[in-house]
């Protein structure tokens, strides 16, 4: 018998009737790819199927809206009462059931957050609260629930869970947390009702979610598992903490099979990092919001965030501290997480860095891009994707990076010869200075990582060796992938050759050189996370920028987390001035009105962005029959950027 490493992760678990084969299941998450009116598309299933594959024991979806006229945030929010949508809801729940992995199907209700553009029902959403209350984010009049629309909304929730029932979804899971409407009723600062729905008393508050769990118990039968999932603790001020969560969870236990315990409320910036917790969030930080509840309760509870470590997750099951593990990013990042601990294989795992890039990706452009999963947004195509028997080539790929390293496994994985050379002494490439910042540390597991699969992929690496048109000539590829990437920007101001001065490169590598109070020109994101690394470290370093904010670079949930994190430090952020001049004291700088303003510092630091090695690049363009230039060299962007275009290059290796 083999030996199992992680025995606690893969033991199985019923809940009601039905079997989940083990402990790890997919997290709700959304895809917002979908045709106007909510009806999922093909790529939306495939998004969902995808975990199915990588060995979850159960598959959630993202919100499924269970009132059309007064439920929905969006237009393209999914509906179950609509008709149109249920043939593609049982065409998803058969698509994940067919792997093992139990459909559950994710039903909420947003309560005053709903119909936020006026088109849709004129702005008016019904919430919680004690009479009219204009809401300042967009003007709209949210009007209190009266008595009828709560016992309809309840019905509302019976009827979604047999319409998901008959679709062929093995669970349902209520979302009573995040801000969302069942929420509402439960949060003493949002439900201020002086009725029996509301007001001071949690039994009252609790009355509307046990009404929901009640009818729906009614509407899919003994046996069907119910999942709750609810905030724990709305971890900011004015709102209920872990006591008052433990007390909600006590009320609601009696009447559900799973209690999914997360913490905080979308609608809130200051905490939604905390509740989709950011790098500088410890790894499975809300997991002691889990353990809190089940000390009180006797029904199986699941903790969510952060999670991923696999030696952690199996000791926070063997320990007692939860019965189920929910992840949603790092199954992102590696669908196939499951299956890889299944056979001992941590190693082998993408691992998340909690950048939030598919979340912002996810809320820019409708689909979840992931930085280390190239993949993630094309599962569709990638289930069909070309595979070509009989022409193997030979590939040369120039530079070891983040780039570099994607398109040499993915062209092993294809079948061709690859060869990866490295003008340095290590794989990695320039990000490699950040991997000793300590809230970095998942991306220098990511690298290692990266360095076994190419070992294990078969390339032949060749380190300490810069790509020569000559090197490139002489062995004759038939194919070269350029992933060289990019240096560091020296701006060309007086001063910069000082002996006080030194490229942020250079600070990550050499913190000790940073002084103690350095000042770091440029506010992007590789200047705000080194003053925070600096901070970190007992310096005080300060930034200034020409922007009025930080340029987040299309991930702006990342850059939430940044800035809570440079308020808790207090690091000064000075915006709208520019670099006039260094001085042995500090730097000269000019405000928006072109006034002179000194900022004194023992050490100037720069940070102004990044220059593609585009000439080294393209002289070896004619170097084989075919050339590609991937990553940094391109442009400078970012990981996420880096990896879709190398996998992406190196999988149409070989068809033509």
């Amino acid at each position: 018998m083999p030996e199992i490493r992680y025995p606690h992760l893969f033991e199985p678990l019923h809940l009601g009737r039905q079997l989940f084969q083990n402990r790890l299941f997919a997290a709700p998450t959304g895809y917002r790819n979908s045709f106007t009116g909510g009806v999922f598309t093909d790529e939306t299933i495939n998004y969902y199927r995808r975990k199915a594959m990588g060995g979850c024991a159960s598959v959630a979806t993202g919100e499924i809206i269970v009132d059309g006229v007064w439920g929905r945030r969006g237009p393209n929010q999914l509906c179950i009462e609509d008709s149109a949508s249920r043939i593609p809801l049982g065409k998803l729940a058969f698509s994940v059931s067919r792997y093992g992995a139990v459909p559950t199907a994710e039903l909420s209700h947003a309560g005053m957050y709903a119909n936020r553009q006026a088109t849709m029902f004129g702005g008016q959403a019904w919430g919680e609260a004690y009479g009219p209350v204009e809401m300042e984010l967009d003007g709209r009049i949210v009007k209190e629930m009266p008595e009828e629309m709560i016992e309809a909304t309840i019905g509302k929730f019976a009827a979604a869970a047999a319409a998901a029932k008959q679709c062929g979804f093995g669970m349902v899971l209520i979302h009573a947390g995040h801000g969302w409407g069942l929420h509402q009723f439960l949060s003493p600062i949002i439900n201020t009702r002086h009725d029996r729905w509301g007001g001071p008393s949690v039994e009252n508050r609790c009355r509307m979610l046990i009404a929901v769990c009640q009818a729906v118990r009614k509407a899919v039968g003994p046996g069907f598992p119910i999942e709750v999932r609810f905030s724990a603790s709305e971890c900011y001020s004015g709102g209920y903490d872990i006591d008052e969560g433990v007390r909600i969870a006590r009320e609601m236990a009696p009447y559900v099979d799973l209690i999914h315990a997360s913490v905080g409320n979308h609608e809130v910036d200051e905490v939604f990092t905390v509740t989709h917790p950011s790098m500088f969030l410890g790894d499975a930080c809300n997991v002691k919001y889990a353990e809190a509840v089940k000390k009180a309760v006797e029904v199986p509870v699941a903790a969510v965030g952060a999670l991923g470590d696999p030696e952690q997750m199996e000791e926070i099951l063997a320990s007692g501290k939860a019965d189920v593990l929910e992840m949603a990013r790092s199954l992102i990042a590696d669908p196939d997480l499951p299956m890889k601990l299944r056979r001992g294989r941590p190693e082998e795992v993408k691992v998340c860095l909690r950048c939030l890039c598919c979340f912002s990706n996810q809320q820019l452009h409708g689909v979840k891009y992931c930085a280390v999963n190239p993949e993630s947004g094309h599962e569709h195509e990638m289930l069909h994707a070309f595979r070509q028997e009989g022409r193997r080539k030979k590939v040369l790929v120039a530079g070891g990076g983040i780039g570099g390293m994607e398109a040499a496994i993915t062209a092993a994985g294809f079948g061709h010869a690859v060869i990866l050379c490295e003008k340095s002494g290590q794989l990695g490439g320039s990000i490699r200075c950040e991997e000793a910042v300590p809230f970095k540390k998942k991306l220098g597991e990511y690298l290692h990582n990266q360095a076994l699969a190419l070992e294990r992929a078969g390339v032949e690496v060749h380190l300490n060796t810069p790509v020569t048109p000559a090197l490139a000539e002489a062995m004759q590829p038939d194919a070269i992938i350029a992933a060289l990437g990019a240096r560091p920007v020296k701006p060309a101001i007086p001063g910069i050759d000082g002996e006080n001065v030194i490229s942020a490169e250079e600070a990550y590598l050499h913190p000790e050189l940073s002084g103690e109070r350095p000042l770091i020109l440029g506010g992007g994101l590789v200047g705000a996370e080194l003053a925070l690394y600096l901070a970190g470290l007992g310096k005080q370093p300060s930034v200034v920028e020409m922007l009025d904010d930080i340029s987040d670079g299309g991930n702006f949930l990342h850059v939430k987390g940044l800035k809570l994190e440079i308020a808790r430090l207090g690091i000064p952020m000075h915006f709208g001035h520019r670099a006039g001049e260094i001085t042995p004291e500090g730097a000269v700088c000019l405000n928006k009105e072109g006034t002179p303003v000194f900022f004194g510092a023992d050490r100037v630091i720069y940070a102004v962005g990044q220059r593609p090695l585009q000439e080294e690049a393209l002289a070896l363009r004619f170097c084989a029959p075919e050339f590609y230039m991937v990553g940094d060299c391109v442009q400078p962007k970012n990981i996420a950027n880096a990896t879709a275009q190398a996998h992406d290059v190196a999988a149409n290796l070989g068809r033509i």
